[in-house]
């Protein structure tokens, strides 16, 4: 269900830290600076309408001209780790962070962490859109995640074209999507973010050779074919597929995780689907975990909290909702 929240519903004198408040909320902690014009001066507003998915926050952000500003103190204070994407869709804003300036005009998009300062520059009205996803949900994703930030993604073609136009059909459908296929939606999101992301120079990397590329198709799909084996490891793994421990590893060289990191992967991911199956509605937790290869229940929710964001429980509680 969307919530919106609206500088509207206090005195004019404390909309900006009323405002400040509300992207710290929404976001992270952040500090704000309007910036005045003609048109502003003494005034200043602005809404937030917010829809949650599984993994995936989507936010559209309308306000007047402003400066936002993440720093090293704001980070001290709170050290949440996520990664945020704007996507304009009114007006024009630049993403800074790492040294490097996002210009964005209507259909563009960039990258940006919060683990690292990062300003939000904006000299008029605008309209946003923005994502924001646990850190781990990327990193599993991408390499070299630091030279991906503050770089514009055109939505005027490729996958940022595409990425766009589902961001638009799922404004208008977000809040009738059930529990499952709202995480079929948020990985279709990810993925097409990811496949932006890719396009980038600083994301590319030498094409992996014929024989790699079989060999680590090979490899996944011996994994999905064993998830629910406490015992598969990357050594029994490579017993089955007739290749070394350190074969396996060169294979998964060019990947964003290592072999052992996939398998988890792999595990929490089909766990994050069995816990949203009405049809495993009354199956214990644990009974879920210990059926996709986790043999520790403490283990099994800290991990899932940091690649999802939130407990085993609370994904759950999302079908009650």
């Amino acid at each position: 269900m969307a919530q919106l929240l609206s500088t509207d519903v206090v005195e004019r004198e404390q909309r900006l830290a009323y405002w400040t408040d509300m992207i710290c909320n929404v976001y992270v902690q952040l500090g704000c600076d309007p910036v005045q014009t003609s048109r502003t001066a003494g005034d200043f507003e602005g809404s937030i309408r917010q829809h949650a998915l599984p993994s995936l926050d989507v936010s559209v952000v309308s306000s007047g001209p402003q400066k936002v500003m993440r720093t090293p103190s704001h980070i001290a204070r709170s050290s949440d780790d996520y990664f945020l994407v704007s996507i304009q869709s009114q007006g024009r804003g630049v993403v800074r962070q790492d040294g490097r300036d996002a210009v964005l005009s209507v259909g563009d998009f960039a990258l940006y962490d919060s683990t690292r300062p990062y300003q939000l520059l904006f000299d008029d009205a605008f309209e946003q859109i923005v994502l924001k996803l646990p850190g781990e949900r990327l990193r599993s994703e991408l390499r070299e995640t630091q030279a991906l930030t503050a770089t514009t993604v055109s939505g005027r073609e490729g996958a940022g074209h595409l990425l766009l136009g589902m961001i638009r059909t799922l404004r208008e459908d977000i809040d009738a999507l059930q529990p499952a296929s709202a995480l079929a939606v948020a990985n279709g999101v990810l993925s097409i973010l990811v496949a932006g992301l890719q396009t980038l120079p600083a994301a590319r990397s030498p094409a992996l050779s014929n024989l790699t590329a079989f060999h680590l198709a090979r490899i996944k799909r011996q994994v999905d074919a064993r998830l629910d084996d406490p015992a598969l490891s990357v050594g029994t793994l490579a017993a089955e597929v007739g290749m070394s421990v350190s074969q396996i590893h060169r294979v998964f060289k060019s990947e964003p995780l290592t072999p052992s990191q996939y398998i988890w992967e792999r595990r929490l991911e089909a766990c994050s689907r069995d816990l949203l199956d009405p049809r495993l509605a009354g199956r214990p937790m644990g009974e879920i975990a210990y059926g996709r290869g986790f043999s520790d229940a403490a283990h099994f929710s800290r991990a899932f909290r940091e690649r999802f964001g939130c407990s085993p429980r609370e994904w759950r509680q999302q079908i009650a909702h």
